[in-house]
Parts: structure tokens; C-alpha cells; sequence
């Protein structure tokens, strides 16, 4: 089963998600929200993972932000 899932709005800017990033998102919401692995994810489990991803994607879409916008200054400095 897979746990990542392509969140809309990204943002105008926003840096996709590649490489080992999307890994990293589903280990980290994975050990915070599966207590005891079964055949299926309850209703809390569920819950608690599409949390973890928005907040992460959240971040990530403010982190991608920020770096595009100081390479865009650096870019008009030079």
C-alpha cells in the first residue's frame, strides 16, 4: 500500500518533490502514525498520516518558497 499521495496546490514557485524526498515523508509519517503494523490502517492511523504529509508537503512548498525567491534576488544582484 502506498502511503504518498500527490497533494494539489503546490503553489506557483513551489520545488516538486524528487529524489529521496518523498521516501523520507512517508518513513517519518510512518513511524509517527503506525504503532503496531497490520494489514490495514485504522481510522486514527489515517487520520494521522494525511496530517503528517500536509504538514511536510506544507513545509516543503514554504522551504522551496523561500529558496526560489533568494536565488531569484541573488540572480538580479549579479
Amino acid at each position: 500500500q502506498e502511503l504518498l499521495q500527490v497533494r494539489k496546490g503546490g503553489g506557483a514557485g513551489a520545488v516538486p518533490l524528487t529524489g529521496s524526498s518523498p521516501q523520507r515523508m512517508t518513513d517519518k509519517c510512518f513511524r509517527k502514525c503506525i504503532g503496531k503494523p497490520g494489514g490495514a490502517l485504522d481510522n486514527s492511523e489515517q487520520k494521522c498520516i494525511a496530517m503528517c504529509m500536509d504538514r511536510y508537503m506544507d513545509s516543503w512548498n514554504t522551504v522551496s518558497r523561500a529558496y526560489n525567491s533568494r536565488l531569484q534576488r541573488e540572480r538580479a544582484n549579479m
